[in-house]
């Protein structure tokens, strides 16, 4: 679920999601040039949806010869704002929260946390990797101080509506909700997107078990 200003609707979110795909495979590659074909089957794309997604922005290729690999990618960098600095904070160093700061300190070079906030004073003043948990109380000035446009949030449900309104407040710009209840925010210039891995594994297990009933267990 996804809350976006209206003026931002031009281009399809989808589009904009399928961009990191894109640079994926681009930065891997070490051909010099691809096409939307190649791409497409790398990304489990259609060409013409490459085609499509690319053209949004202008024009990148060439007909009958594609596209300049390292500068197609240095393009789409640019759309998503990766050649700027984009730093986030992290609300809620729990097992989840952890691990995604883990992570994105030794695998991630585009979006760095800045900060880890909690409220537990067992984990508040602990270091994860290099960063040391906060109070979060401190939420407001750390956002603003450090100029944080991201926030992530794995909070209990419970505190995560009054976690994500202050961090708007504070000026954040987007919100990745892992709490496993949909946020919304009373400022329309703040995205949020609302991730629920609890009703993900649900939705997969449709997919895993849908022919279940045609072949039913021998007892």
């Amino acid at each position: 679920m996804v809350q976006r200003r209206a003026n931002m609707r031009r281009i399809p979110d989808s589009t904009i999601r399928r961009l990191p795909a894109y640079l994926r495979v681009l930065e891997s590659q070490k051909e010099e040039r691809t096409t939307s074909v190649a791409l497409g089957e790398r990304t489990g794309y259609s060409s013409e949806q490459v085609r499509k997604d690319l053209a949004y922005f202008g024009a990148f290729g060439t007909r009958g010869v594609g596209y300049d690999v390292s500068q197609l990618g240095q393009q789409i960098r640019h759309i998503l704002g990766l050649d700027r600095s984009v730093t986030a904070v992290l609300v809620g160093v729990g097992h989840l929260g952890t691990a995604l700061l883990r992570y994105t300190q030794e695998g991630v070079r585009d979006v760095q946390f800045a900060a880890a906030l909690d409220n537990n004073p067992q984990v508040i003043g602990g270091a994860i990797g290099s960063i040391v948990v906060e109070d979060i109380k401190h939420l407001e000035s750390v956002v603003r101080e450090r100029k944080i446009r991201l926030a992530v949030l794995t909070v209990p449900a419970a505190a995560a509506e009054s976690v994500a309104l202050r961090l708007a407040e504070a000026g954040v710009g987007a919100i990745l909700n892992f709490a496993p209840v949909p946020i919304l925010t009373d400022q329309d210039r703040v995205l949020v997107q609302n991730l629920d891995l609890t009703l993900e594994m649900q939705a997969m297990a449709y997919f895993v078990t849908e022919h279940d009933d045609l072949h039913p267990p021998v007892s």
